[in-house]
């Protein structure tokens, strides 16, 4: 999976569910995803926040892009949107961590901030990046996929659920490669007490609900 800015569960859960997981760093940056943006929720609705990258392009692998210097903003309206939330100074101070650190490398702020949330939540899944995985970089989709997982012995691959639309199973199997897809099944929460919003940022997850209860959440979802 790519590194993205503090995704929503699904993510953390496909991290729970497997031995090793692979950040994928050296694919090429997409403007419209999740590498460098996500949603918290401000005023009981969903908020955008993004993180300021330099000279960022899709025509750059994401190992290539540099971050800017808005973390601080983003703390401020992270505080300002979650100050009242049960977990609020445990988690914030976890947070001012990750986007403080001097790390002003995309792939690498990414990952050291995936390694934080996962050592909060006590996951201890091993977490690699593919741009240090010995691979033939000229293979594309599917195939690249199946040769990572060659090179590391792997024999069975975990996908998020979008990934029904990219890989398929007969060319993985052919290769000895079992794969499945990973379903969230439906998470709520209570929110200041006001209509449920979903699909939001980690943070909003970590803000409002305790250790065990995420830990109960990772849990919640079905391989296809």
């Amino acid at each position: 999976m790519q590194p993205y800015f503090f995704p929503y569960i699904g993510y953390w859960q496909l991290i729970s569910a497997v031995d090793t997981f692979v950040i994928y760093d050296d694919v090429n940056y997409f403007k419209k995803g999740f590498v460098s943006r996500n949603y918290v929720l401000v005023n009981g609705a969903r908020y955008l926040l993004r993180l300021e990258l330099l000279k960022a392009s899709q025509n750059k692998k994401i190992n290539e892009i540099l971050v800017g210097g808005n973390t601080s903003k983003i703390l401020q309206t992270i505080s300002s949107s979650y100050k009242k939330a049960p977990n609020f100074e445990e988690v914030f101070l976890l947070l001012k961590k990750v986007l403080m650190n001097k790390n002003n490398h995309l792939a690498q702020f990414l990952f050291y901030s995936i390694t934080q949330i996962c050592e909060y939540l006590e996951i201890p899944t091993k977490l690699i990046i593919s741009s240090e995985v010995e691979k033939n970089n000229a293979l594309r989709g599917q195939n690249k996929i199946i040769q990572i997982c060659q090179s590391l012995q792997a024999t069975q691959y975990i996908n998020a659920i979008g990934g029904q639309e990219l890989y398929q199973k007969e060319i993985f199997s052919k290769q000895n490669v079992e794969l499945s897809f990973l379903k969230s099944k439906s998470i709520q929460y209570s929110q200041y007490k006001e209509p449920f919003v979903s699909n939001l940022s980690i943070i909003d997850v970590l803000m409002f609900n305790d250790k065990e209860r995420i830990k109960h959440y990772l849990s919640e979802y079905v391989l296809l």
